[in-house]
């Protein structure tokens, strides 16, 4: 695994000096144009490693690489790997200042000393499994971008190996750098012609030795309302207040089913935000379930919230629009079982423990499989993604690149 240590590391750190800040709520896609800086030096950097296919899509933001089989008549089965150019908008992605403390020691970090900013072993008791590991950590100011750079990380270097030394048997190898995950692109102009895999993993999680093969079923609703604002000495009868109907809308949902009242596979609604004056409000909120039919539900409960507004204060003053956005992966990857039966070998084959959870969330995988690329997600080693306070172990990121020639090694073994 060391051989590789001094790979991920400088990758990571370059990496995550690039600003590649996706945007949530843009009225463009690719939703900032600063994540084509990251995939013009993905490119550049593949085709100075010599990989045979080489394209970036620049109208879409997309970097692909693909390394033809060097079996006996291309045998093997083809594999492919995904990862995202984009870092979240919860913490500031500019000017990162990646370092590293060697040897972690199991005390708390000070990140930041003239801020006194200090990651504390209380706040992040994940902290103690990395002892005697190096962690890769910022100045407290910004995020690191590990998610989902140190999949990137983990991911060139594998091809690099590849490359590095031609007679390791292999199948097709596919690789892709996609934009705005974080901003929930879910990898919509990916070209699977082009792609040249027919099955995908995307590297994209906390934890390492950890895969996700099931996700929530996902959709989104707006609420808008129009009110009437009046003057308040003779609003009686007249005004109408979308202040007022936007807190009645929030009381209807279910007060304990909430992101932080919620753990394992139970679901929720989630409010992002709401925005209110007397004559206008618009609430955005996301509706999760694991299980399909209770997922149904709580979006007939929203409808049904909708249809309520509506009767008592006219259709022509509310609107909700509620849409599917992504289903649950394991729908899809339960068929394709060989994909989890590989993935688990070859976690243990690198010496780990395979985990698995129910992933509380989505990744471009949930909709790509549904769009026919089946595409579980690998754990890609960073911890405490989306926040100042994020860091990747370098030996997660070493330790990835192993599992992942394992993969391939099974994929080629496996034949068509």
């Amino acid at each position: 695994m060391m051989q590789f240590y001094d790979q991920v590391k400088e990758r990571m750190i370059r990496y995550a000096k690039i600003n590649t800040q996706s945007r949530r709520n843009s009225d463009v896609w690719p939703t900032s144009s600063c994540q084509m800086d990251l995939a013009r030096v993905l490119t550049d950097e593949m085709l100075k490693m010599g990989v045979p296919q080489v394209y970036l899509d620049e109208e879409n933001v997309i970097a692909y690489g693909l390394l033809p089989s060097n079996l006996p008549k291309g045998q093997g089965k083809a594999i492919g790997f995904i990862t995202h150019l984009d870092t979240a908008e919860d913490a500031s992605g500019k000017d990162v200042k990646p370092w590293i403390l060697k040897n972690y020691d199991g005390s708390d970090i000070l990140l930041n000393k003239e801020k006194n900013i200090v990651m504390k072993t209380s706040d992040f008791p994940g902290l103690l499994h990395y002892i005697g590991q190096d962690l890769i950590l910022t100045d407290g100011t910004t995020l690191l971008g590990g998610d989902d750079k140190a999949g990137i990380s983990s991911v060139m270097t594998m091809m690099e190996y590849y490359l590095q030394h031609p007679r390791v048997p292999h199948g097709v190898i596919s690789i892709a750098f996609t934009p705005d995950e974080e901003a929930g692109g879910f990898a919509r102009g990916l070209d699977f012609e082009r792609f040249g895999a027919p099955i995908a993993y995307t590297l994209d999680g906390d934890h390492l030795g950890y895969y996700m093969d099931q996700t929530f079923y996902a959709s989104g609703a707006i609420l808008e309302i129009k009110g009437l604002s009046v003057h308040t000495a003779t609003a009686k009868g007249v005004m109408r207040n979308a202040v007022d109907i936007a807190s009645e809308f929030l009381q209807m949902l279910p007060p304990l089913e909430k992101p932080q009242y919620t753990s394992g596979t139970e679901g929720f609604y989630h409010v992002m935000n709401c925005t209110s004056s007397c004559e206008y409000a618009r609430v955005e909120l996301i509706i999760r379930d694991f299980d399909a039919e209770k997922f149904e539900a709580r979006n007939e409960l929203v409808r049904s919230c909708g249809e309520r507004l509506k009767e008592k204060y006219g259709a022509e003053n509310i609107n909700l629009d509620l849409r599917l956005q992504y289903r649950n992966l394991n729908e899809v990857i339960r068929q394709v079982p060989y994909m989890i039966d590989y993935l688990k070998q070859a976690i243990r084959e690198s010496g780990l423990t395979p985990e698995t959870e129910p992933f509380r969330g989505g990744t471009d995988g949930s909709s790509l499989s549904f769009r026919g690329l089946p595409c579980p997600n690998l754990s890609a080693g960073y911890e405490n993604a989306h926040g100042r306070f994020e860091y990747v172990p370098i030996q997660s990121m070493a330790k990835n690149v192993e599992i992942l020639i394992r993969l391939c090694e099974i994929y080629g073994n496996a034949g068509e």
